[in-house]
C-alpha cells in the first residue's frame, strides 16, 4: 500500500507536494481542518485515514496543537540545565496554560532556556525579554563561539555566489567521474551517524537505472546537544547546496529536497533566500551554464517529528505519508522517495564537498585517521567553561576537547551524552581514553553519532535520565514496529514505578528488554536506545542500585 502511495503523492512532483500542503494548512488555524484534509485525499487519489493520520502524528500538526502559541524546548540540555521551569513561569505571566506547548529540540544547547514564539527561536535571557518579543515583533539571533582548530573545511570563510559559479564551472569541465573519484579518494563517510562511506553511496545511485533520480538532504538534525546543522545552514548555506548539486550531477538526478526541521525556522528562510539568489544568477534551473546539466532545489519544511531523521521515515514524510520506517533492503539508493533511485545526505557531509573538490580528495584524507578522515564538528553544551561548535580534525584527544578547548565545566559533571539520545554515555573518567573519531568510540562501547554533547551534571540524577531517554524515545516512535514502540514504553513504566513505588526493576527483565529492542526495532531510534542505558548501568551501577532488586544480575 505504501508503494502505491509513494507513486501517488509523485505524480504532482515536488512543485505540488502533499507534506508542503498539509504543513502550510496546519499553519493558518494551528492544525490542518477535517475538509482540507478532504480535499488533499481527493486531489492525491489517496484515502481521507492517509491525510488525516499523516497529519495527526507530527507535534506542530496534531488536533491539540490547535490553541498552541508558544514552545518550550524540552530536549535533554535544557532539562539537565534545569532552565525550563523558570522559562514555564515566565511564559506563563503573558500565556494562559493551554497556549504552552513544547519543542524538541531548538538548537540552542550553548546557553538553554530556549523557547519558540512566532515562527522564532529565543533562548538565554530573552525569556525576561518576552514583552518587548510580543509588542514589537523583536527577534534576537543567538551567539555562539565558533573555533576552527586547524583547517577550516566547514568553518572557513562562507561560499559566496561568485564561487559556487566557478565550482560549478569547474565540474562541468572535468566531469562526474573525476567529482565521484574525489568524493571516493576522500574517504569521507556520513556524518549523520552511521559513518557510511558517501562515494559508496553515491556510485550505487549512479548505477541505478531510472527516468528520475533525487538527492535528499537530511536536516531533521533533532538529536539534543547538537546545532552543527543549524550552524552550516544558517552560516554556510552555499556550501551545503553546492554539495548537494555535486551529488546530482554525479548520480544524474535533476532535483535536489532539503527537509529542514520547523523547531529551525531560520535555516527556512536562510535555505530559501540562498535559493532564490541562485535562481537570479542562473544557477538554478535548466541547462546551467549552458550544459547539458538540470538542477533545482526544494526546501521542505518539517512538523515536529523526531524520526524524520531516519532517512527511510524522512522520505514516506516528503511523500505525505506517516514518517513510518521502511524495511531495507530495497534501500533509498535503488528505491527511495517516489519509488526512485535516491541519495540520501548529512548536512555537515554534503557541506564538505566544495572544499573537497577545490583541493582534492587525497588532500581531504590527509586529515584525521585513516579510516576516519576529515574533519568534525563538536558542539560543546552550556556546561562547558566556552561552550560552542568547534571544527576538529577526526582522531583529536576527546580529552583535550573538553578541557584544553572547551575549557572543562562551569560545575561538577558525572557523564557526557555524545551523539544524541541514542548515543552512549561517557563517564567522565572515560573521557582521556577516547578519540574522536568512529573506531575509538565504538571500541570503548560509545557512539560518536553527531558528536553533540550533552553533560549530565553530578546533581542530576541518572535514573531521572534514564527516564527521560525512555520517555523520548516512547513520544518520538513512528509505532510501526513492537520492540521499540512498546519497549519503551514498558522500559519508562519500569523506572517510573522505581522511583515512585515499592517495585523495584528485575535486571534479568531489563536486559532482556533492551536485548528485544536492539535485535528487533526497525531503526536505530529503539535500536541505538539500549547503548546509553547499559552504559548507565555499567558505569553508574552504584548510584542505581536502589531502584534494582536486590538479586540483580547485569
Amino acid at each position: 500500500m505504501s508503494e502505491n502511495i509513494s507513486s501517488l503523492s509523485g505524480r504532482k512532483g515536488l512543485e505540488n507536494n502533499l507534506f508542503e500542503q498539509l504543513v502550510e494548512s496546519g499553519k493558518e488555524s494551528g492544525t490542518p481542518e477535517s475538509k482540507r484534509l478532504r480535499q488533499l485525499a481527493h486531489d492525491y487519489l489517496i484515502g481521507d485515514a492517509i491525510t488525516y493520520g499523516t497529519s495527526s502524528f507530527y507535534d506542530l500538526l496534531k488536533k491539540d496543537h490547535e490553541k498552541i502559541k508558544v514552545h518550550v524546548c524540552n530536549g535533554s540540555a535544557c532539562l539537565v540545565a534545569d532552565t525550563q521551569d523558570e522559562v514555564t513561569a515566565q511564559l506563563k505571566k503573558h500565556f494562559s496554560e493551554d497556549e504552552i506547548g513544547q519543542m524538541c529540540c531548538l538548537g540552542r544547547c550553548h546557553e538553554n532556556s530556549a523557547f519558540n514564539y512566532d515562527g522564532c527561536n529565543y533562548s538565554g535571557k530573552d525569556i525576561y525579554k518576552i514583552e518587548e518579543i510580543k509588542e514589537n515583533k523583536s527577534t534576537f539571533r543567538d551567539k555562539y563561539n565558533i573555533v576552527t582548530l586547524g583547517e577550516g573545511v566547514l568553518t572557513g570563510d562562507p561560499l559566496q555566489i561568485g564561487e559556487f559559479k566557478s565550482g560549478l564551472t569547474n565540474l562541468l569541465d572535468k566531469g562526474k567521474k573525476w567529482a565521484l573519484k574525489q568524493i571516493k579518494d576522500s574517504n569521507i563517510r556520513g556524518r549523520g551517524g552511521a559513518g557510511f562511506p558517501m562515494g559508496v553511496k553515491w556510485e550505487f545511485c549512479m548505477k541505478e537505472e531510472g527516468d528520475q533520480k533525487f538527492i535528499v538532504c537530511n536536516a531533521d538534525e533533532g538529536d539534543p546537544g547538537a546545532y552543527s546543522d543549524r550552524y552550516l545552514l544558517e552560516k554556510q548555506p552555499f556550501s551545503v547546496l553546492f554539495g548537494m548539486m555535486v551529488a546530482g550531477f554525479v548520480t544524474g538526478a535533476e532535483y535536489g529536497v532539503v527537509y529542514t526541521r520547523a523547531e529551525y525556522p531560520e535555516s527556512v528562510s536562510i535555505l530559501n533566500d540562498a535559493v532564490k539568489l541562485l535562481d537570479e544568477n542562473g544557477l538554478h534551473g535548466h541547462s546551467l551554464l549552458g550544459s547539458d546539466f538540470n538542477y533545482r532545489f526544494k526546501i521542505i519544511e518539517g512538523a515536529g517529528a523526531y524520526i524524520c531523521g531516519e532517512e527511510t521515515a524522512l522520505l514516506s514524510s516528503i511523500e505525505g505519508q506517516r514518517p513510518e520506517v521502511r524495511i531495507r533492503p530495497p534501500f533509498p539508493a535503488q528505491k527511495g522517495l517516489f519509488n526512485k533511485p535516491t541519495v540520501v545526505n548529512n548536512v555537515e557531509t554534503l557541506a564538505a564537498v566544495p572544499w573537497i573538490l577545490k583541493h582534492d580528495g587525497a588532500s581531504y584524507a590527509q586529515f584525521g585517521t585513516e579510516r576516519s578522515t576529515g574533519t568534525k564538528l563538536v558542539c560543546l553544551d552550556s556546561f562547558f567553561v566556552h561552550p560552542g561548535l568547534y571544527e576538529v580534525e577526526m582522531g583529536m584527544s576527546f580529552d583535550e576537547i573538553v578541557y584544553t578547548h572547551g575549557g572543562g565545566f562551569k560545575e561538577p559533571v558525572k557523564a557526557v551524552h555524545v551523539g544524541g539520545p541514542l548515543g552512549g554515555i561517557v563517564p567522565v573518567e572515560k573521557i582521556k581514553d577516547l578519540t574522536l573519531d568512529f573506531e575509538s568510540f565504538s571500541e570503548g562501547g560509545f557512539l560518536l553519532g553527531h558528536a553533540g554533547i550533552v553533560s549530565i551534571p553530578n546533581r542530576f540524577p541518572m535514573i531521572k535520565y534514564l527516564e527521560h531517554l525512555f520517555e523520548f524515545t516512547a513520544d518520538e516512535s513512528c509505532g510501526k514496529c513492537f520492540p521499540r514502540s512498546i519497549g519503551s514504553v514498558r522500559g519508562k513504566e519500569m523506572i517510573q514505578h522505581a522511583q515512585s513505588e515499592d517495585e523495584k526493576i528485575d535486571r534479568t527483565l531489563l536486559n532482556d528488554l533492551l536485548e528485544t529492542m536492539e535485535v528487533g526495532s526497525l531503526c536505530a531510534l529503539g535500536g541505538g536506545l539500549p547503548l546509553g542505558i547499559y552504559n548507565a548501568l555499567e558505569y553508574f551501577s552504584q548510584e542505581l542500585a536502589p531502584y534494582f532488586k536486590s538479586n540483580a544480575k547485569g
